[in-house]
């Protein structure tokens, strides 16, 4: 082979490599742009009122991404009133609890909006925006059961109770003098169900749970504890989830501070009567 088609062919090869790149490069800031117009929110759609998955896109509700169902819920009010801040289209991402963080993490989302309290654990490893919602901890039992009259933490010693898997509403039930502490469920509707089969007697959940579920059941009531939990802010607040450094905390948080209790309120009232009969 002549050294000139040798460096024909070492001129062509270049050429396609070139062009290879190009594409690629291209390619690459194509898919970077459009990331950029996108926040991806992570979510259980399963901790009504927070967020649910039903079929349809009524009262607001957001589809899904990959599947054809929808998110809706105080949760995805929220997630639309930030992406609508930011300039962003909102795409909901349906994620199971324990994989949230990890989905934040390795950037699958960009936001955890899912009734996640700001634990000291939890903000080692992802920033929190300020608080969205503040509730209260009750406990959801069998109405006209044995502890549906219970006042103090002490009226249910002895009682088998539980939560959510890596929640600080698990953490609390120790303050129940000589409870059996159940394990710890994956979702409040494995919950639902345990209290219905007489699995357990109760459950821990935030106040608006409480009150979806026991809108949705008959069969259960929630105590208000006179003599309740020992709780701090985060056991009972709810804020948004970020990878460390997030460029946009700030404009997040400018917006929450938009909303007011009042509008808070109203929403999280709205979300509880929208939620599905069936979750």
């Amino acid at each position: 082979m002549s050294r000139k088609i040798k460096l024909l062919i070492t001129t062509l090869v270049a050429v396609i490599l070139l062009a290879a790149c190009g594409s690629s490069e291209k390619g690459s800031s194509s898919a970077s742009k459009e990331d950029d117009n996108v926040l991806k929110v992570g979510l259980e759609a399963g901790y009504a009122p927070f967020n649910w998955t039903q079929q349809d896109d009524s009262n607001g509700a957001v589809k899904i991404e990959g599947t054809e169902e929808y998110a809706g819920g105080y949760d995805v009010e929220i997630a639309k009133r930030v992406a609508d801040a930011l300039g962003k289209k909102l795409v909901i991402v349906k994620t199971e609890w324990d994989g949230l963080l990890p989905a934040l993490e390795s950037g699958v989302i960009d936001a955890i909006i899912a009734g996640m309290s700001p634990t000291d654990e939890r903000k080692e490893v992802i920033d929190f925006t300020e608080n969205y919602y503040t509730s209260e901890l009750v406990i959801v039992t069998k109405a006209g059961g044995k502890y549906a009259n219970a006042k103090t933490l002490a009226d249910f010693a002895g009682a088998k109770i539980t939560s959510q898997l890596n929640t600080t509403n698990y953490d609390v039930i120790d303050q129940i003098p000589n409870v059996q502490k159940e394990t710890a469920m994956e979702s409040f509707s494995h919950m639902r169900v345990a209290l219905e089969s007489g699995v357990i007697d109760g459950y821990v959940a935030e106040r608006p749970e409480a009150i979806s579920s026991t809108t949705a059941n008959d069969n259960f009531v929630y105590v208000e504890l006179e003599d309740g939990f020992e709780t701090n802010e985060e056991n009972t607040a709810v804020a948004i989830g970020l990878k460390k450094g997030d460029k946009n905390i700030e404009a997040i948080n400018e917006t929450l501070k938009s909303i007011s209790e009042e509008e808070r309120k109203q929403q999280m009232d709205e979300a509880i009567a929208n939620q599905p009969a069936a979750k």
